[in-house]
């Protein structure tokens, strides 16, 4: 094992050895429980110094790659990130009392186009012939390729978006690889590139998108394998790219053919912004991750994946050993959804709607003095004085929302909360007082408000 261990090992730093041990891990070569050398042995034979080996080890424990048993020595162990440290699983309200949850991200179930008559449609149908058979239904296939933003080379089909995510990053990244991600970013992305880990960069984003200028420095300055976004309705600012943005960071991404891009278009059909992508510029390594949860239904649990063959065919090949594919009744009744008239009328009207709470609630916000930014899709992101505090107050009027720090990449120079503003349905202006009042903004001519006080407070 120390000479397997030492022969991989090309980078001698300690950020070159953990990478070089948790390849050999996720390539089976270290197999789970099996007990790896010592620090000493190690150093000795790689002709570094212990300290450059421990600092190794703590990082490949750090991420749950290996596990120190004291006296008993470091051990391959299985990843696993306890839910309690997942960005995610912060997002959810959890105080008590809480009446009008807008935390959750989630679509309004009354704006999702019925199942009934696709369900009636789809009858019985026996979809299924044989374990082997393709994982897309031939006739989705043909309708999803049609709807791409780019012509691409494979399609498949799994199951739901963050799905798609983590088996693309399961495919792409490597311990200690550089990944270059959206800041603010979507936190269960951030979890995924921890779990595997990653050394996570965020880019910061404008008004249009991840900005080219920073992309370029972070292109430069730390040589990643990947570099993650979301093209339209970003989670949670709601930005999307122009067609402009998407050119110069193609442009900016041209002389680093080594790095994939992946592309998370969640908001799908409910997104007002058109449908862009960088695979319009460089599409031999751009993955496009079609979502539509959104916009047809969360418990459809379907997405479609979209790029480069080899990737596409190695995610596929995958999940012929463990799930094999996604329900191919749940697929016709996606295409059911994406070609009926009634159908695609329901999913058009939720867009109209979500627009019209997006602008009505942002302008009850800046009369108030508020600063928010909903430019697409179910969120608005809010500007607030402290996070926690206004949470703690608007949980005291029952309103959930999710705090904004598991978004942040790095420190954004001002904290914020996100309003899952597509489930809000009326009451604007009251509603916008309360979360003016929360985030410390200046009411109408009453000057700057006190910052509230917390639950308990006396």
């Amino acid at each position: 094992m120390l000479g397997l261990i030492a022969g991989a090992v090309d980078d001698r730093s300690a950020r070159g050895i953990a990478a070089a041990v948790s390849r050999l891990v996720t390539a089976g070569d270290l197999p789970v429980g099996a007990r790896l050398p010592t620090v000493r042995d190690v150093a000795r034979a790689l002709g570094v110094s212990p300290t450059t080996v421990s600092e190794a080890w703590r990082s490949l424990t750090r991420a749950g790659a290996i596990q120190t048993r004291g006296r008993s020595g470091s051990f391959v162990a299985v990843p696993v990130l306890p839910r309690q440290r997942l960005r995610y699983a912060q997002l959810g309200g959890r105080l008590p009392g809480v009446v009008r949850d807008f935390s959750t991200g989630v679509p309004d179930y009354d704006l999702l186009p019925s199942l009934a008559e696709s369900l009636k449609r789809v009858g019985d149908a026996r979809l299924t012939t044989s374990y082997l058979e393709g994982p897309v239904l031939p006739p989705l296939e043909t309708v999803l390729r049609q709807r791409w933003p780019y012509p691409v080379e494979q399609l498949t089909v799994v199951d739901g978006a963050l799905d798609a995510l983590d088996r693309i990053t399961g495919a792409l990244v490597r311990f200690g690889d550089h990944v270059l991600v959206e800041s603010p970013a979507f936190p269960p992305v951030l979890d995924l590139l921890e779990a595997v880990g990653a050394t996570v960069i965020g880019v910061r984003v404008d008004e249009h998108g991840m900005c080219p200028e920073a992309l370029g420095e972070a292109l430069r300055d730390y040589d990643p394998v990947a570099v993650y976004l979301q093209p339209r309705a970003q989670n949670p600012t709601g930005v999307s790219l122009t067609a402009r943005r998407v050119a110069e960071l193609a442009d900016a991404l041209a002389a680093y053919p080594e790095v994939t891009i992946v592309e998370d278009d969640h908001a799908g059909d409910i997104a007002t912004a058109p449908p862009v992508s960088l695979g319009t510029r460089l599409p031999d390594r751009t993955v496009h991750v079609a979502g539509f949860s959104k916009s047809h239904g969360p418990d459809l649990r379907l997405a479609a994946l979209g790029g480069p063959a080899a990737l596409v065919t190695a995610v596929a090949d995958r999940r012929l050993l463990g799930p094999g594919w996604s329900s191919r009744l749940l697929q016709a009744v996606l295409l059911d959804l994406l070609t009926s008239d009634e159908a695609v009328a329901q999913v058009a009207a939720a867009r109209d709607v979500y627009a019209r709470r997006r602008a009505t609630m942002l302008a009850a916000l800046a009369a108030r003095g508020a600063t928010a930014v909903a430019a697409d899709g179910i969120n608005l992101w809010l500007t607030v004085e402290d996070q926690q505090m206004a949470m703690l107050a608007l949980a005291a009027h029952g309103i959930a929302v999710a705090p904004g720090a598991p978004f942040e990449v790095t420190p954004l120079g001002a904290e914020h909360v996100r309003v899952t503003v597509g489930l809000i349905h009326d009451d604007f202006d009251s509603l916008a007082e309360i979360l003016a009042s929360a985030a410390g903004a200046t009411s109408r001519g009453s000057g700057h408000r006190s910052r509230p006080h917390p639950l308990g407070w006396r």
